[in-house]
């Protein structure tokens, strides 16, 4: 299974950003879809977006166009998730995944970093 470490967390005003990070431990056929979930308290888990390396496309959440995006360093496994515009129904428990293909089971999750976005 692939480790995933997620990593730029913490607590914002509304409005401000956040940059998250996610650390892929290697970079192989597992990890050829990768993807950020969040979980508010009391709420199921949501999709936010996913990059794929072999084509480099990304798709976004209809929540989060336009404010968050999600880019990748191929040369570092690295993910990240750019979220500007911050509200306070923001605040969750962030999270990477990875997945063989786009359509295939996210297999490999990080432990979560918390975001908590106050008004």
């Amino acid at each position: 299974q692939v480790q995933l470490v997620e990593s730029g967390g913490g607590s914002v005003q509304a409005g401000g950003s956040l940059r998250l990070s996610c650390g892929a431990s290697e970079r192989s056929w597992r990890t050829d879809v990768m993807a950020w979930f969040r979980q508010a308290p009391g709420k199921e888990r949501e999709f936010l977006g996913r990059l794929s390396w072999s084509d480099g496309d990304t798709v976004y959440a209809d929540s989060t166009k336009g404010r968050f995006t999600i880019s990748g360093d191929y040369a570092k496994n690295m993910l990240y998730l750019q979220m500007n515009s911050l509200k306070p129904e923001d605040t969750a428990v962030y999270s990477c995944a990875a997945a063989r293909t786009p359509y295939a089971t996210y297999d490999s999750w990080g432990q979560g970093t918390q975001v908590t976005v106050s008004s």
